[in-house]
């Protein structure tokens, strides 16, 4: 049985791997509108002209939105503590429940490790929200679903 520290690494790599993943799409998102930007200033002036102008410029505005929510992510990423085992679940924990097993960290989805699923979680989510705090053995209901929360690491 691979240890929980190891799992929690490999999760914490994953993490930081699917921030660099949105890092790059939405640089390379922002560095086409600054080259369709370039361009239309070079086309004729009218209607259209400006409509498109506006558009890359809400484009523009939009990509910087996510830039700057996704390096919000990637700093909250950064305060994840796997080390510190408690008997309460915090931000770091991963908490084998009845229904799957979640990793509090940042909301990235689904990873797959060694034939087993994780769920990287942030602690605002639903779930997250009610997990914390919670111990083993502690259960709560999620969708109409009674979920127990087996083991913590």
């Amino acid at each position: 049985m691979m240890k929980a520290k190891a799992i929690k690494e490999h999760l914490l790599l994953e993490c930081f791997k699917w921030i660099e993943e949105r890092h790059l799409l939405i640089n390379n998102t922002l560095a086409d509108i600054k080259l369709a930007l370039e361009e239309e200033s070079k086309s004729s002036a009218g209607d259209k002209h400006e409509t498109g102008r506006a558009m890359l410029q809400i484009e523009r505005e939009n990509a910087g939105h996510q830039l700057l929510e996704i390096e919000n992510v990637e700093q909250s990423l950064k305060r994840v503590q796997i080390t510190e085992p408690t008997g309460l679940i915090h931000l770091g924990s991963l908490v084998t429940t009845t229904q799957a097993t979640y990793f509090l960290s940042i909301s990235a989805g689904k990873f797959s490790f060694l034939n087993k699923d994780y769920f990287c979680i942030a602690p605002n989510s639903p779930i997250g929200q009610l997990l914390l705090g919670k111990q083993k053995g502690d259960s709560f209901v999620f969708h109409d679903d009674e979920i127990e929360i087996l083991k913590i690491d």
